[in-house]
């Protein structure tokens, strides 16, 4: 399967105990990419794409491109969940408390309500484990 510019491959191969299963390849790098330019057109400032898993998944993880002031609204935390800085600077405001994350970092999200800011252009990988 390939999917625009490139940035998807896959495999179908057996593993034990399936049938079928399927390996793919995703850049990260391409796709953080595509959504920054999507992003800087967007009047919120920010642009998504789910990468793997989703609503009907207990994992999901969401590549997320943030302009420089863009931000997410206070929210809820659905289970646990971490988010790994791709490039760029963001912070991460929960109870009053911010940590700040930068290229190569790993922000783990607290179990309370949050923003995410970026204090400059930023792509993230959200990881997201739905709690039973």
């Amino acid at each position: 399967m390939v999917q625009g510019l490139g940035l998807w491959v896959s495999l179908t191969v057996a593993r034990p105990g399936d049938h079928t299963g399927r390996m793919e390849k995703l850049s990260l790098d391409a796709l953080a990419r595509e959504l920054m330019k999507a992003a800087t057109a967007a009047p919120a400032g920010r642009s998504a794409r789910t990468v793997y898993g989703g609503h009907e998944h207990v994992l999901r993880q969401t590549l997320m491109a943030l302009t420089a002031g863009a931000s997410m609204s206070e929210h809820e935390n659905p289970g646990e969940a971490t988010v790994q800085v791709l490039y760029g600077r963001v912070r991460l405001v929960a109870d009053a408390v911010e940590w700040e994350g930068r290229d190569g970092d790993l922000l783990i999200v607290p179990q309370a309500r949050h923003t995410l800011e970026a204090l400059e252009d930023a792509a993230v990988l959200l990881t997201v484990a739905k709690l039973p």
